[in-house]
């Protein structure tokens, strides 16, 4: 398991776009696959976006698509969630979350999936 810190939620207007960052410790971040998930309050964990741990491949939730990019940087063992066009539902606590990468295929949407998680960070879109 990797350690998980998020950061870059606020209070944006609706239109406008923040950046999160997940910071990973360890040195073999290059071998998980990395998602973000988001809850709302009263509502279920849902995912937004996961990427491969070669980074050669995404899944976006239908409504996130066009409007949200996820990106990593070995590097710096860093994952990041774009997001631009924010709309007011997309207000909930957003969560970095990883597993050890398998094979060539796309990263798994599913909470289950995933045994690491940050604590969150809250974005919060006005109308």
């Amino acid at each position: 398991q990797v350690q998980l810190v998020e950061s870059g939620g606020g209070l944006v207007q609706a239109g406008g776009s923040l950046r999160l960052s997940c910071a990973a410790s360890g040195r073999t971040f290059s071998a998980y696959d990395m998602a973000w998930f988001r809850q709302a309050p009263g509502k279920e964990r849902q995912f937004v976006a996961a990427i491969k741990w070669s980074g050669g491949s995404t899944r976006y939730a239908d409504s996130v698509k066009g409007r949200f990019t996820i990106s990593r940087d070995n590097a710096k063992n860093t994952v990041y969630l774009q997001m631009n066009s924010l709309k007011p539902e997309d207000t909930a606590v957003y969560y970095c979350a990883a597993v050890r990468g398998t094979g060539w295929g796309y990263p798994r949407t599913d909470v289950a999936s995933y045994d690491s998680w940050g604590q969150g960070t809250q974005v919060t879109v006005s109308s």
